[in-house]
């Protein structure tokens, strides 16, 4: 999100207005970072301080995945502008901070904003084989069309990165949107390719050396805001067909959209993307996944896996980005959804969709499970259970209802709760209950399409200290978002409207990170 960035990453009337969210103690069964006040995610990736953004696509170097994010450490003292800052990690659920890799304000042109490492395995750069490049849109002067592509590159593993010179490698051309490069190697023309978000355009670039790009040709979506942080790959279908997907972050929610990451299956030449049909789908249909980033599977010996990709989004919105308690109980706003394993499946109607699961390794990490098996619920019925950070499995069944779900975080007057569950033909994730970043009021219940036939849903929700992530059976449809429940909001119950439904093989279970 290159404009963006640039913006002040400091709002003191705001983050006033979130230090009030915090009560003084927290219940002994919530654990003990609730009993000190910290809304630090338990088991979600956060900046270690100050502030974060977007996501940069992890790439995989020596057996680790290298993990670069938007970082500003001046936040605090109302400086804008952002560095790559690094953490890596070998499960994707547990990461090492390394620090600043591609420091801000070191060249003319001042702070780095989103763009794409790659490594260059055959030295088509000229910095030798195996180093790492980055790719990445910088604004001197901040102008209207001042967004431009700048290059970087690494000789130590992608630890520390040395500015190519102070020119751009692509030039605005003088177009007011020119951003977010993101690269990959097109080994069957022996080039790389690069998109770029152009307003309600995404370009394509060819180049043989990473370091002069050629314009290819253009892919035009208007109505869903102007489109960010590209994203272009190959992946096999469980079918076997293998597919090109085209993502990009747009704001749909002026139409009934999305504000996360959309995309279109297609086929790709090297040149042009052809889309399967002109409106694209969404790969979360909360408010907070934005800035997403897709990257490769890789098994333990580096092999690659056709079959699936990883995803990690930003669980935040820039219509209220600042307001955050964890900046005052621990000094960080900055926080990211799990890493998703994605595959492409087929539907009945012949269509293509991405389907999303926490990554595999998140069940190393189980410190303590909660078995309820099943459960008859006719209205609420309230759990023995206490938590602020925990997953959620059950399967529900139903012969005749209008609705069926989850209260999560729920205060203990029962009053303050998020919803998550189905409601005659659609699944929803709604925190108007509780504490929501949404001032407006407008943003609180997200939406996607159920078939109430089926009498059955499988739901696996994602809790902790400042985010729900809802997967819906086969994980099609995602939700994604931000909330700051009381840390004294620590009940569970489980409702049904005008109906009774059972929740069978009811199991929480705790994380250790």
């Amino acid at each position: 999100m290159g404009g963006i960035t640039r913006r002040a990453l400091f709002a003191g009337s705001a983050l006033g207005a979130a230090g009030a969210l915090l009560p003084t103690a927290g219940p002994a069964s919530a654990g003990p970072r609730a009993a000190r006040a910290s809304y630090r995610a338990a088991y979600h990736f956060t900046v270690p301080e100050q502030w974060k953004n977007d996501p940069q696509r992890p790439v995989w170097i020596d057996g680790t995945y290298h993990y670069y994010y938007l970082h500003n450490a001046d936040y605090l003292a109302g400086e804008i502008g952002t560095a790559w800052r690094l953490a890596t990690s070998t499960d994707l659920v547990s990461f090492t901070d390394r620090g600043i890799a591609v420091p801000k304000d070191t060249t003319p042109n001042g702070d780095v904003w989103s763009g794409s490492a790659v490594i260059d395995t055959d030295d088509t750069a000229g910095f030798g084989a195996g180093a790492v490049v980055v790719l990445v849109t910088m604004s001197p002067h901040d102008g209207p069309a001042d967004q431009a592509q700048y290059l970087y590159y690494s000789t130590d593993g992608g630890r520390t990165f040395t500015p190519y010179g102070t020119d751009p490698v692509l030039p605005n051309p003088g177009v007011r949107d020119f951003r977010d490069p993101k690269v990959i190697r097109d080994e069957e023309h022996g080039r790389w390719v690069m998109t770029l978000a152009e307003n309600d355009k995404v370009g394509f670039y060819h180049s043989a050396d990473l370091r002069s790009w050629t314009y290819a040709s253009g892919f035009v979506k208007g109505g869903i805001g102007v489109l960010e942080c590209p994203d272009l790959f190959r992946i096999r279908a469980e079918d076997g067909t293998p597919k090109w997907v085209l993502g990009v972050s747009a704001n749909g929610k002026g139409t009934g959209l999305p504000n996360t990451y959309a995309y279109w299956t297609g086929s790709f030449d090297g040149s042009a993307f052809t889309a399967d049909a002109s409106e694209p789908q969404w790969l979360d249909h909360g408010w907070d996944w934005y800035g997403a980033v897709t990257f490769d599977k890789r098994g333990s010996d580096g092999t690659l896996d056709e079959g699936a990709r990883y995803a990690i989004g930003w669980l935040n919105n820039w219509d209220y980005a600042h307001i955050a308690p964890t900046i005052d109980s621990d000094g960080f706003n900055g926080t990211d959804s799990i890493v998703r394993e994605i595959t492409l499946k087929r539907g009945g109607d012949g269509t293509y969709f991405l389907a999303s699961r926490p990554v595999a390794a998140l069940d190393r990490y189980v410190s303590r499970t909660v078995r309820l098996g099943d459960l008859e619920v006719e209205g609420t019925r309230v759990l023995d259970y206490e938590g602020t950070a925990y997953e959620l499995t059950c399967d529900i069944t139903w012969d005749q209802l209008t609705g069926a779900g989850v209260q999560l975080r729920r205060s203990p007057d029962g009053v303050r709760h998020i919803d998550a569950g189905v409601h005659r033909d659609y699944a929803y994730l709604n925190r108007r209950p509780t504490v929501s970043p949404d001032m407006t009021g407008r943003w609180q219940e997200s939406r996607s399409p159920f078939d109430p036939a089926r009498r059955a849903v499988r739901l696996r929700v994602l809790v902790d200290r400042t985010c729900v992530e809802m997967f819906v059976d086969d994980g099609r449809y995602v939700h994604s978002s931000a909330a700051f429940p009381y840390l004294v909001d620590a009940g569970l119950a489980l409702f049904t409207v005008e109906g009774r439904a059972v929740f069978r093989d009811t199991v929480i279970r705790e994380f250790r990170v």
